[in-house]
C-alpha cells in the first residue's frame, strides 16, 4: 500500500514538473531584457535573445557581396553572423523545440522587423508571431502579446534594401580609397556624406580670413546701456526704428553688439559726438510674446541635450538610454516621432493638477510633424511620471539617472503651458546717432520650470518717452569676426537629420565609425577631420561626388521610406539605381585615382609625429612613434625618411624594441617555407597555409590564406586562425577542425 502511493506521489511530481515547463517562446533582441520580460510574463514563457543580429550577407560571388544583381531582381544569401550567431541559432532552434507557440518580440523599427524575417528564416517558423511595444511595462507588454501580427513584409524588404545599399556601396567604392595608399579604410553611404559635412566647415575655416570691427556703446546713469544702432545721415536710419514684425518671437535676447563699425577712427569719431550732444528717449517698445513648450524627445534631440548638458557623446547617450529601455523606465529611443499616447498625456496631466495647477494648459501645444517621422511609434518618455526619485537616484548609475531626469522633464514641459516673456526696446538719440538697448523677462515660467531654454533676465529701468538721460560714459571695444565652429557630435547629428542624412538608428554608429577609421579626431569638444579625413573626402568629391551630397542620400533615404510603406518595389529600385547611376559612376572613379596618388601620403592623424630616441637600423634616422590602441605601449615605430618596410614593435620579454615576427639575432638559419594544409579558405577555397613567427620571445603559429596577393584585401582580413591548446581558433570564424598537412612548398 506505501509503495503504491509513493509511485502515485512520484507520478503526480512528474506531471507538475511537466506542467510547469514554458509553452511560449518570447525572442527579443537584448539579453538585457530577458529578466524583466520574465517577471511580466510568468512561468508560461520562456524568454530567449538573438542579441541583435545573427545573419548577415554570405561574403561570396562578385566583390564578395553575398548577393547577386540580375535583370530586376535580387538574390540574397545570408549565414551565420560569425560563431557567435551560429550559437545563437543553434539555441533558438533548441528552445523552440520545446515549446508550441514562438512569438518575435524584437525592437520596433524596421531594423528590428528585419531581424524577427531572419529569425523567421533561421528557425524554419511556418508562421510565427509578431508583437511590438515602445515600453517594457506590464500592461504595454501583456496588451501586445494578446494582438500579435504577421510580419510587415514592406518594413522587412526596406531593411534588406539598407543592408544592400550599404554593402553595394561600401564594397565597391571603399576598395578605391584602398589604391590611394594613405591608410584610409573605407567609405560608406551615409559615413561619406556625413564626413563630407564635416571636411566642408573645416575648408570653410581655413579659407576664413578674420576682419576686425568695433562695437561702439554708451552707458547712462539711469541704469542700463545702449549700443550703437544708425545715424539719420545716412543710409542706416531707415532701419533705426525697431521693426517687431520682422523679429522671431523666440523669447531669446541674443548677445547685444552695435552696427558694425568697420574702423577705428570711425568709432572715435561716434565716441566723440556721444560726448558731446545731450541725450534722450526717443521711443520706447515693449510687448509680451509667449513661447511654447519644446516637443519631447526623438533620438536626434535627445543625443544633442544629452551632449550640451550632459556631456555625453550620442554613442554613450544610446548606451544609457538603451539601458533605461530595458529597465523599462522609458519608451523605445530609437524614434524619429513627437508623438506620445493619451494615457500617457493623461497621467502628465493629472501630476501637473496635483504638484503644478497654474502650468495645465487648456489645450496641449501641437508639434510640427516631420514628414519621414513613422507616427506609430511615440517620442521619448518615461514609462511612469510617478516614479519617486528617491528610489531611482539608488537604482540607477549616474549618468542613467541624469538622462532619466532629463528625459522626464522634457516629457512634462512639453505637456505645460506656454512661458510668457515680456521683451523691451529703448531707442535714445544724441544729435543725428541713435542708440538701442534691449531686455527681456520672464513674466510666467510655464514649461521653463521643468525645460529652462531661455536666456537670463535684462531688466530695463521704468523710463519715458522724451526724458533726458545722463551720459556716465561713451566708449567701443575692438573686436575680431570668428570663423565658422566645428561641428560638436550633437550639433553634427542635428545637421544630419535636418539634411536628411541617415536615420534614428544611424546617427551614433556613423561617428563612432568616422572616428574608429581616423578620419576625424576630437578637438576641445569638437569634430575636426585628420589629413585623411580631408584626403579621403577630396578624392571623394572627385570620384562619387553625389554620394557626398545631402540632397542625393537624403533622396535614398525617402525611397527606403517608400519601400517601407509598400510604395516601391525594393528590388526594382535597387536593381535600377545601380544601373543607372552606380556601376558607371564607379568606372569614371577609377579614372580619378592616379591624379590623388600620392609619393609621401598625409599622416593618419591631425596632430605632429614625435620621434623617438630610437634610430633607424637602415639610415639612422629617428624612428616616428605612430600612435596604435593594438599594441600594449599605445605607439609602434617607424622609419618616415624613406626606408621601405623598417617598422618596430616593443618586446616586453627582450625589453627593446624589434621587428615583427622576427627570430633570435644569433639564428642565422633561413626562415622555414610555411606548411600547406588542407583547410580551405573561408572566402577564396585556396589552402591554408601554416605560418610560424615568434611574439614577445614565444614560438606562435597562425593559418592564413596560401594567396600572397590576396592576403591583402579586405575580404581576407578576418582569414586568420590562431594556435591554442584547444586547437585552431579565429575571433572572427571560431573553431576550426583539425586536418593533416598537404605537404610544404
Amino acid at each position: 500500500m506505501l509503495a503504491k502511493t509513493q509511485t502515485g506521489s512520484t507520478i503526480g511530481l512528474v506531471a507538475c514538473q511537466v506542467a510547469a515547463m514554458p509553452s511560449k517562446l518570447l525572442i527579443v533582441e537584448s539579453p538585457g531584457k530577458i529578466k524583466k520580460l520574465s517577471q511580466i510574463l510568468g512561468s508560461d514563457w520562456l524568454v530567449k535573445a538573438s542579441v541583435g543580429h545573427i545573419r548577415e550577407l554570405a561574403s561570396d560571388g562578385e566583390d564578395s557581396l553575398g548577393f547577386d544583381l540580375d535583370g530586376n531582381s535580387v538574390r540574397c544569401r545570408f549565414v551565420a553572423r560569425g560563431s557567435r550567431g551560429a550559437d545563437v541559432i543553434q539555441g533558438l532552434k533548441a528552445a523552440v523545440k520545446q515549446v508550441k507557440t514562438v512569438v518575435l518580440a524584437t525592437d520596433p523599427d524596421r531594423e528590428g522587423e528585419t531581424i524577427a524575417w531572419h529569425l523567421q528564416q533561421a528557425l524554419n517558423l511556418k508562421s510565427p508571431q509578431r508583437v511590438v511595444y515602445t515600453e517594457i511595462t506590464p500592461n504595454a507588454v501583456r496588451a501586445a502579446i494578446a494582438h500579435p501580427r504577421a510580419l510587415d513584409l514592406n518594413l522587412v524588404h526596406s531593411g534588406l534594401c539598407r543592408t544592400v545599399l550599404d554593402k553595394l556601396v561600401g564594397y565597391r567604392g571603399s576598395p578605391l580609397l584602398w589604391q590611394l595608399q594613405n591608410g584610409a579604410k573605407s567609405m560608406g553611404r551615409v559615413q561619406s556624406a556625413a564626413l563630407h559635412i564635416i571636411c566642408q566647415r573645416e575648408r570653410q575655416i581655413q579659407v576664413f580670413v578674420p576682419q576686425e570691427y568695433w562695437s561702439v556703446f554708451v552707458d547712462y546713469a539711469e541704469g542700463f546701456r545702449a549700443y550703437y544702432k544708425g545715424s539719420s545721415t545716412d543710409a542706416s536710419a531707415e532701419d533705426v526704428t525697431p521693426d517687431d514684425a520682422t523679429e522671431p518671437s523666440t523669447g531669446q535676447t541674443p548677445t547685444q553688439e552695435s552696427e558694425r563699425v568697420t574702423s577705428q577712427a570711425a568709432a572715435d569719431h561716434l565716441v566723440e559726438l556721444a560726448q558731446q550732444q545731450p541725450h534722450a528717449i526717443t521711443q520706447i517698445d515693449g510687448k509680451t510674446t509667449s513661447r511654447t513648450p519644446p516637443p519631447p524627445f526623438i533620438t536626434s534631440t535627445l543625443q544633442q541635450a544629452a551632449g550640451s548638458r550632459l556631456r555625453l557623446s550620442p554613442e554613450k547617450t544610446m548606451q544609457v538610454a538603451q539601458s533605461l529601455y530595458e529597465a523599462g523606465l522609458i519608451t523605445y529611443m530609437r524614434t524619429d516621432s513627437t508623438a506620445l499616447s493619451p494615457e500617457f498625456c493623461a497621467q502628465a496631466r493629472q501630476w501637473l493638477e496635483a504638484h503644478d495647477p497654474s502650468n495645465v494648459p487648456k489645450k496641449v501645444a501641437q508639434h510640427r510633424k516631420s514628414k519621414a517621422a513613422q507616427e506609430a511609434h511615440e517620442a521619448i518618455r518615461p514609462t511612469d511620471v510617478y516614479r519617486p526619485s528617491k528610489e531611482l537616484r539608488v537604482e540607477l548609475a549616474a549618468d542613467a539617472f541624469s538622462l532619466y531626469v532629463m528625459i522626464w522633464k522634457r516629457a512634462i514641459a512639453s505637456q505645460c503651458q506656454s512661458a510668457r516673456v515680456r521683451q523691451t526696446k529703448i531707442l535714445t538719440q544724441s544729435g543725428a546717432t541713435y542708440w538701442q538697448a534691449k531686455g527681456q523677462v520672464l513674466e510666467f515660467h510655464g514649461y521653463t520650470k521643468y525645460w529652462h531654454n531661455l536666456t537670463a533676465d535684462v531688466e530695463l529701468p521704468n523710463l519715458t518717452p522724451g526724458q533726458a538721460l545722463t551720459l556716465q560714459q561713451a566708449a567701443h571695444e575692438q573686436k575680431q569676426t570668428q570663423p565658422p565652429s566645428r561641428y560638436s557630435e550633437p550639433k553634427l547629428v542635428q545637421t544630419m537629420e535636418r539634411k536628411g542624412i541617415g536615420r534614428p538608428s544611424t546617427y551614433a554608429p556613423t561617428i563612432h565609425t568616422l572616428k574608429q577609421r581616423l578620419y576625424v579626431d576630437i578637438l576641445k569638444g569638437h569634430l575636426q577631420p585628420t589629413p585623411l579625413g580631408l584626403d579621403v573626402d577630396s578624392f571623394l568629391q572627385d570620384a562619387l561626388p553625389d554620394l557626398l551630397e545631402a540632397e542625393f542620400t537624403a533622396q535614398m533615404e525617402q525611397a527606403l521610406d517608400q519601400i517601407a510603406t509598400g510604395h516601391q518595389d525594393w528590388q526594382h529600385y535597387l536593381t535600377t539605381w545601380n544601373q543607372a547611376y552606380f556601376a558607371p559612376a564607379l568606372v569614371k572613379a577609377k579614372q580619378v585615382i592616379p591624379s590623388h596618388l600620392t609619393t609621401n601620403p598625409a599622416p593618419r592623424r591631425g596632430k605632429p609625429t614625435e620621434l623617438s630616441k630610437t634610430p633607424c637600423p637602415q639610415c639612422n634616422s629617428g624612428l616616428a612613434k605612430i600612435p596604435s590602441s593594438k599594441v600594449k605601449k599605445k605607439y609602434f615605430l617607424k622609419c618616415v625618411s624613406g626606408c621601405a618596410d623598417v617598422v618596430l614593435f616593443w618586446s616586453d620579454y627582450s625589453r627593446k624594441w624589434e621587428p615583427p615576427h622576427s627570430k633570435p639575432t644569433d639564428d642565422k638559419s633561413p626562415p622555414s617555407p610555411p606548411t600547406i594544409t588542407a583547410h580551405p579558405c573561408p572566402v577564396c577555397k585556396k589552402n591554408l597555409e601554416e605560418y610560424a613567427y615568434e611574439k614577445d620571445g614565444q614560438a606562435k603559429k597562425l593559418l592564413r590564406c596560401s594567396d600572397v596577393k590576396a592576403r591583402g584585401d579586405r575580404k581576407h582580413q578576418d582569414v586568420v586562425y590562431f594556435h591554442t591548446a584547444n586547437g585552431w581558433w579565429s575571433p572572427k570564424l571560431g573553431n576550426l577542425a583539425e586536418k593533416e598537412p598537404v605537404s610544404p612548398t
